[in-house]
């Protein structure tokens, strides 16, 4: 019976495949695990700037909208109220041209030759004209008269004692008012009744 002989092993390369195990074990890169807290870390810090970006940048978009709509109100107002002084020295204008139109009363008018009545009917489209231009830049004549006095809107001159409407109702106009937009480019001189009934809000709030 032949009896076979295992290969004997080279001491030398077993020793130099243990070395070069050992330099693969050290050389090997530390693998980081989710246990790690150096990762947990990490991962927190970038999640507290991932939120002050995220804040930063809403922050900004909100300030561009309202930017957007300061600018867009800005641009609006200039043109409704761009012409708000040069509409407040027209006023002049307009007031002398119902001064005249109102000069001529109706008993009179009668008596006017027909040229005369030619001229006050021109004055008078001349100030329906006027007004009508002024009212495409956004002027508007108030008509207080009949209604509740409103100092936001009025100016009361005097108060006239009348029983008939009202207490506090415009009964005259002396001085036309004219606004432009929201605002009031002059206010309408008025007299107010006095002594009337109260308003029928007056009477409901008492």
């Amino acid at each position: 019976m032949n009896d076979r002989k295992k290969p004997e092993l080279d001491p030398a390369a077993t020793i130099q495949n243990d070395a070069f195990s050992d330099v693969e074990t050290a050389g090997a890169a530390p693998q980081a695990t989710t246990s790690d807290p150096d990762a947990f870390a990490v991962l927190e810090k970038l999640r507290q700037e991932n939120a002050e970006l995220k804040d930063k940048l809403l922050r900004t978009l909100a300030e561009m909208e309202n930017q957007r709509r300061r600018t867009e109100r800005e641009v609006a107002d200039a043109k409704t109220y761009g012409v708000t002084a040069l509409a407040r020295d027209m006023l002049t204008v307009a007031d002398n041209l119902h001064r005249a139109a109102g000069s001529a009363t109706s008993g009179t008018r009668e008596q006017q030759t027909s040229a005369l009545k030619t001229l006050v009917e021109g004055v008078e489209l001349t100030e329906r004209d006027f007004l009508s231009r002024l009212g495409k830049y956004g002027v508007k004549k108030l008509e207080p008269l009949g209604g509740k006095f409103d100092p936001n809107l009025h100016e009361a001159l005097f108060e006239v004692p009348d029983e008939s409407v009202a207490n506090g109702t415009v009964v005259q106009v002396m001085e036309d008012g004219y606004a432009i937009g929201d605002r009031v480019l002059r206010p309408a001189k008025v007299g107010v009744s006095r002594g009337g009934p109260k308003p029928a809000n007056q009477n409901a709030s008492a």
